[in-house]
């Protein structure tokens, strides 16, 4: 995977998972009016257009990456995703950060959980389908740990706000899991082995293959933008982070 010095921006560079889940991000409009169109916003936005767009900042030893958008109709932790993007561009980070932001724009764009009718969070273990090509790319980066924040909505799965691990066979997940609901106050969820609930999961899947993942949940109704929700996802992303040793409350302050 080639990725793209974006000389506009300090520190970024950007390549793309795959070119055929574009969408147009603003017509998403209970999304696209949370968003503050930053001229970085307005970068990802356009170059979202053209596919799955993954971006990366800084250099390190370690190599995390921040998903989101796996559900298209899951709108805070794009937001959210975003939001740490702006507050982390032209940092020194000591660490190689990658995000995407919009797992699948097109699915964004039209405010729907699937792609073309595939749950992405179901099918990272089916060849080519986008989330097993993101998987692809994080085995290809060398990716060393993955956060995936999703949100869920009462009476749903798992209806509350959380952090899904597992104990085996990548034992720092639930050590991840452990340290981010501590932190922001939320459950957690761990299972003993990765991927014995059900199959295709982006972080059991990551998980089998030894790259400890976690799934971190906010409460927030689907296709929609409650008071307080991008915010907690925001938090989970902190912490994520944080785990790592990359405090961005320090940054900010600096």
């Amino acid at each position: 995977m080639h990725f793209k010095k974006i000389d506009e921006f300090e520190n970024l560079e950007m390549s793309y998972i795959c070119d055929f889940s574009g969408g147009y991000i603003s017509r998403n409009k209970q999304l696209f009016g949370n968003i503050e169109l930053s001229k970085l916003n307005q970068f990802i936005l356009e170059k979202s257009v053209f596919g799955t767009p993954i971006f990366k900042m800084g250099e390190g030893n370690k190599k995390l990456l921040i998903l989101s958008g796996i559900h298209g109709n899951e709108l805070s932790p794009q937001i959210a995703n975003l939001r740490v993007m702006n507050e982390l561009i032209g940092h020194d980070l000591g660490a190689s950060l990658y995000f995407i932001p919009f797992a699948s724009p097109k699915s964004t764009m039209n405010n729907e959980r699937t792609f073309n009718s595939m749950d992405l969070n179901r099918s990272a273990h089916i060849n080519n389908s986008v989330s097993n090509l993101i998987l692809k790319a994080i085995l290809d980066l060398g990716i060393d740990f993955v956060g995936d924040f999703h949100s869920t909505a009462l009476n749903s799965n798992p209806g509350f706000e959380s952090v899904f691990s597992s104990k085996s066979p990548s034992s720092e997940s639930f050590l991840m899991a452990n340290y981010i609901a501590g932190s922001v106050g939320c459950d957690i969820i761990s299972f003993d082995f990765a991927g014995s609930s059900y199959k295709g999961a982006v972080e059991d899947v990551c998980n089998l293959k030894r790259v400890p993942a976690v799934t971190c949940e906010v409460l927030c109704p689907f296709g929609n933008i409650v008071s307080g929700s991008v915010e907690k996802s925001l938090a989970q992303m902190r912490s994520f982070l944080d785990y790592f040793g990359i405090n961005t409350h320090q940054m900010l302050s600096d």
